[in-house]
């Protein structure tokens, strides 16, 4: 019974300094409000960017799951630079482009222990006509035996190549509508550096440079390709038995392609090893680094909101010195008037955060739509909302500490005779 009373004695009292708080609100209008532009400022520009950065962030996952992170890639050349761990090289000063790779490179590394399979291809920019128009897109010869094991890749209409191909071709969603006034579709004929090639798939959209690229048989591709040359490679294809070797087949990869290349010293290498598993962890990081420090950036705002908060608070105190004197001259208590500073400022943070947060639902849904690359604007996180409002409330709270506390501790009698 006792407690009972005591949680109903607790509700009154929090709903009188709640009473207080917002009549002391409603009563500086002006001044309450330069103030919770501020937090307002600070809430919107840190909430938006994070729900950017989480927009990025969830498109980027969508598309690192779409792709197989055990493929490596090697390159002719090779920059003196490194970084990142086994298989990420930045490319820049001291680089060796004067190199090729061959048949011998595929042959030594058939014997390489978790690698699925390897495979050789030519990549080139030609004109392509259809239908009397001419455009120049990327082609890419590959070895139709292994190329659907070697990508994720899903064919829309069609089908991918097979061994038995030759002057055929599997195009990109964007070159089938969007080159060409009339769209390419299965079957139609294309004509590459003159030679006649047919369409037998067309991929599904990818929304990346896929969609754009034209893919054929190697043999067929060295014939329609410039300065292309058989048994000779723009880059060769690696496939890893699972995403937990790949580190240790990079490694593998470059001491044998050394040994099969009789290259001795680290200097002389004239190849690079490039795993998709290591560029897509960098890419991350450097995401999340950038989101980082942009809401760090962003917070300074909220640092000035707090400083308005207590800024406006001192002044509220001095306002209602004559007020609080009077209150605890009835029988105030110090925590009273402390609980009435609180909650005012715990207000003033409130406001600002709702329509802090509504700022940055605005701000984050504006930038996705100026960044032509997001497929969708998010909106923001049940999560994120929360976590905005607590944000504003804290700060509020906290800015009000002392002012609160130095109200609380006015004497009744200096109090009354203050003017």
């Amino acid at each position: 019974m006792k407690k009972q009373q005591k949680l109903e004695g607790c509700s009154i009292r929090n709903a009188t300094y709640l009473k207080l708080a917002l009549n002391m609100l409603r009563h500086s209008k002006l001044r309450s409000w330069l103030t919770i532009i501020g937090i307002v400022i600070g809430v919107g520009a840190v909430v938006g960017i994070i729900s950017l950065g989480d927009a990025m962030q969830g498109q980027m996952q969508s598309r690192l799951a779409s792709m197989d992170l055990t493929s490596i890639t090697i390159s002719p050349g090779y920059s003196r630079a490194q970084s990142e761990g086994p298989g990420f090289r930045h490319f820049g000063g001291g680089t060796t482009t004067d190199s090729q790779l061959t048949d011998h490179d595929i042959d030594a590394l058939r014997g390489v222990e978790d690698i699925s399979y390897v495979t050789g291809e030519i990549s080139g920019r030609e004109d392509i006509s259809y239908n009397g128009e001419n455009a120049t897109l990327s082609i890419a010869g590959v070895d139709p035996q292994v190329w659907k094991y070697m990508n994720s890749l899903e064919v829309g209409s069609g089908r991918l190549l097979e061994p038995a191909d030759k002057y055929v071709a599997v195009i990109g969603s964007g070159v089938a509508s969007g080159i060409y006034k009339k769209n390419i579709g299965v079957n139609q004929v294309i004509t590459v550096n003159g030679k006649s090639v047919r369409v037998v798939g067309i991929l599904k959209e990818e929304g990346g440079g896929e969609d754009r690229q034209i893919y054929m048989p190697i043999e067929a591709a060295v014939n329609v390709i410039t300065d292309a040359k058989k048994d000779v490679y723009d880059s060769i294809q690696v496939k890893a038995k699972s995403l937990d070797v790949v580190d240790t087949v990079v490694t593998k990869i470059e001491k044998k392609l050394m040994i099969s290349r009789h290259i001795n010293k680290e200097d002389d290498r004239d190849f690079s090893v490039t795993a998709l598993k290591s560029m897509a962890q960098s890419v991350t990081s450097m995401m999340d680094s950038m989101t980082l420090f942009l809401g760090a950036i962003a917070a300074v705002s909220l640092i000035v909101g707090a400083v308005g908060i207590a800024n406006t608070m001192f002044t509220s105190v001095l306002e209602k010195t004559r007020e609080i004197g009077t209150m605890k001259a009835i029988g105030a208590k110090n925590k009273d008037i402390l609980m009435i500073f609180l909650f005012n400022s715990g207000m003033v943070g409130l406001v600002g955060g709702i329509l802090g947060v509504m700022l940055g639902s605005i701000i984050s849904a504006g930038l996705q739509s100026m960044m032509g690359n997001m497929t969708s604007v998010s909106g923001l996180s049940p999560k994120l909302i929360v976590e905005g409002l607590v944000l504003a409330v804290v700060i509020g709270v906290t800015s009000g500490v002392v002012p609160a506390y130095r109200a609380s501790k006015l004497k009744p009698v200096d109090a009354l005779r203050y003017e």
